[in-house]
């Protein structure tokens, strides 16, 4: 098991958590998801701590967690973002009438596009890409898994679940995604996009949407 640190900050319009990942050894980190007017202390701490941030990575394109995108790249150019080719329109045309903001957020194309199964390298650390939609059909997980660690995204959120009322969401695919990430060691710790961490078995145990997915598997 490899030294990692994670660091979260948490704001903006839907109150949405980013996180800064460090592998301490090599020193290099990733931000996961940029909400509005959130990731300024992330990207302060970094500097002052000598951490090289290699990328941003997006667990979905909903406005809440890439509004933010353009301060990290210009804190950090070289840094690199990366999204799910179904959820990449979001990330080039991020301004919608759905979600009616009182702000814009900028335009751009992803450096590069991920996948389930994908294997990601941040420094020594193994980092699993794992496919999970229904909440959007672009979403994705982060796993790592010899730290038992999971950014979580929108999927399992505050012993709930991620919505499924937004034009291309599904519900059943939402559920077959939980059953999907439950197949994970249950000491896993969860860090969702929205609300404070848990573990896979934490919301085995007291989350009701999470247990009424399962429950379609018997």
């Amino acid at each position: 098991m490899f030294l990692m640190t994670i660091i979260q900050a948490t704001g903006g319009l839907a109150v949405t958590n980013s996180f800064l990942v460090v592998d301490d050894a090599t020193k290099k980190a990733v931000i996961f998801d940029a909400p509005d007017h959130t990731v300024g202390p992330l990207l302060e701490r970094a500097r002052a701590q000598g951490w090289d941030v290699i990328g941003l990575w997006l667990t979905h394109g909903h406005f809440d967690h890439l509004a933010d995108h353009l301060e990290v790249t210009t804190a950090f150019p070289a840094a690199k973002v990366l999204i799910h080719p179904l959820d990449e329109p979001k990330l080039r045309q991020p301004n919608t009438r759905f979600f009616q903001l009182p702000f814009v957020i900028p335009s751009r194309a992803p450096d590069a596009l991920i996948e389930d199964g994908q294997e990601l390298r941040l420094g020594n650390l193994k980092v699993k890409v794992i496919h999970t939609p229904g909440h959007a059909p672009g979403h994705v997980m982060f796993h790592f898994p010899e730290e038992n660690a999971l950014i979580g995204g929108d999927l399992i959120i505050m012993n709930a679940v991620g919505r499924t009322d937004l034009p291309d969401s599904e519900p059943e695919a939402l559920n077959a995604s939980i059953r999907k990430v439950m197949k994970l060691p249950p000491e896993t710790r969860l860090f969702p996009g929205h609300g404070h961490p848990s573990t896979l078995r934490e919301e085995l145990e007291t989350n009701p949407y999470v247990q009424a997915a399962m429950e379609e598997e018997k």
